[in-house]
């Protein structure tokens, strides 16, 4: 499956789920001295989180152009060095502004992922930040992963943030396990899991 196929289904996806489609912002933020580029989706929906600005629609799905050359989620130094790790990229999104919550955000994730796009629920891990109690018991609730494949990770993984300052918070990822077949089934430590990376 090609990029722009993927880029559609999620636009889709999340349209279908009452999901205003907004267009990526410029690479260069306007209005915003703190960021030199724009080097997340959520970056043109700052002033809303923050209170500055009010929107109207309370649930939004983007496909961000993004380029990460700094900062707490500088992955310069791993350019080349992995398969995943880019300087410029499309980020899919898709944002509540006070209308859902981890709950919904974590069934909509499961079933893009397995349902649109099919991927075997078996091969994929969800992490979640330490201290995040209710994202670790809503994972295997909403989705069914057994408990054994939800991962507690530090701040470094699994607490987002923008600059020193501003919207942050704990978050969740997926991830899916492109291991050999014959490891499928093992379940990593979570030391193993973190190596990986």
């Amino acid at each position: 499956m090609h990029a722009a196929e993927i880029r559609r289904r999620f636009l889709e996806f999340f349209q279908e789920r009452s999901h205003q489609v907004v267009p990526s912002s410029p690479l260069v933020p306007a209005g915003d001295e703190t960021l030199l580029f724009t080097n997340a989706g959520m970056v043109q929906f700052k002033g809303i989180f923050v209170g500055d600005e009010e929107t109207d629609f309370p649930r939004a799905v983007t496909s961000q152009k993004c380029l990460r050359a700094g900062g707490k989620h500088n992955d310069l130094e791993q350019v080349g060095q992995t398969a995943r790790h880019h300087t410029f990229f499309e980020m899919l999104g898709n944002f509540s502004f006070g209308d859902y919550f981890k709950r919904e955000a974590i069934g909509f994730a499961w079933d893009f992922l397995t349902q649109d796009l099919g991927m075997d629920p078996n091969r994929l891990f969800a992490t979640v930040h330490h201290t995040d109690d209710e994202a670790a018991a809503l994972w295997p609730e909403v989705t069914g992963i057994p408990p054994e494949r939800v991962f507690r990770l530090g701040d470094k993984d699994n607490f987002w943030q923008m600059a020193d300052t501003g919207p942050c918070g704990p978050c969740s990822e997926i991830h899916f396990d492109l291991r050999p077949e014959e490891e499928w089934g093992i379940i990593p430590s979570t030391e193993e899991f973190e190596e990986r990376g």
